[in-house]
């Protein structure tokens, strides 16, 4: 299976060549960019999955959940609103006009339905060679599959880790800042309030992996709070099981194109 994160091949036709914001050049580097990585990859991973973001169940849970990018959005000079309605269109017509499945739902996120489909393929005891096409560091944790690989669009490269749960585990306590995800030392409201995080030693992450086990009595109270909430936002293996299993009925509900 080849899953495509398509917000980052539809964001790098939007900043390839000047970053252009015509229709037909961000349509053309999407399809382009699609059909050379099913040529690509297809004999050796089979039906290629285009994954589309339909927002987020996150923003429910943690409202600060990527607040600054429409911040940033808002103060650039791009028109954004024509910008996504052209992603939405050719999303529309990738899944109504060509031989590719189109996953897209209200409140789920492409990473979401990656990791379901990827867990999907490699539980259960089917352990299907997958490949990510995306440039996204978030997926490194599902790499702890011996048969999943990622290619980065952007750096043109596989992206690897020795040890993809030991990156998790990191990736947890420092937090995501382009998701407004601060460490768990910091505050909900550290990116959005412009404050600064609270400095986190990498000798004070070890110690907490050592103790990884037993985490509620090596944190104090503010601190286990934060790291659930940060598990919550960058575990890909809490995702809600209803959004699981909607992600699952989509894709085998999927008919295809004539």
């Amino acid at each position: 299976m080849i899953v495509v994160d398509y917000s980052g091949i539809a964001m790098g036709a939007l900043f390839a060549r000047g970053g252009g914001e015509e229709e037909g050049l961000i349509r053309h580097f999407i399809l382009n960019s699609l059909r050379m990585y099913n040529v690509k990859y297809r004999e050796e991973y089979g039906r290629m999955i285009v994954c589309c973001d339909g927002g987020s169940w996150r923003k429910n849970y943690y409202p600060e959940y990527k607040a600054s990018r429409k911040k940033n959005r808002d103060s650039d000079s791009k028109d954004w609103d024509s910008i996504f309605n052209t992603f939405t269109k050719v999303r529309q017509e990738i899944s109504e006009h060509l031989p590719f499945d189109v996953i897209h739902e209200f409140g789920v996120e492409a990473d979401d339905i990656i990791a379901t489909l990827v867990k999907e393929t490699q539980e259960f005891g089917k352990r299907e060679p997958v490949m990510i096409i995306s440039s996204d560091k978030d997926f490194i944790q599902l790499q702890k599959y011996k048969n999943v690989k990622q290619w980065s669009p952007i750096q043109k490269k596989f992206v690897t880790d020795k040890n993809p749960r030991t990156y998790l585990f990191n990736h947890i306590m420092r937090g995501d800042s382009g998701d407004g995800v601060p460490n768990v030392l910091s505050a909900d409201d550290t990116f959005i309030s412009e404050n600064h995080q609270t400095p986190l030693r990498q000798t004070r992450i070890d110690n907490w992996l050592e103790n990884a086990d037993n985490l509620r009595d090596n944190m104090d109270e503010d601190t286990y709070r934060n790291y659930q909430r940060n598990k919550k936002l960058i575990d890909l293996t809490d995702i809600p099981e209803n959004i699981q299993e909607s992600i699952i009925n989509n894709f085998n509900g999927q008919s295809k194109t004539p």
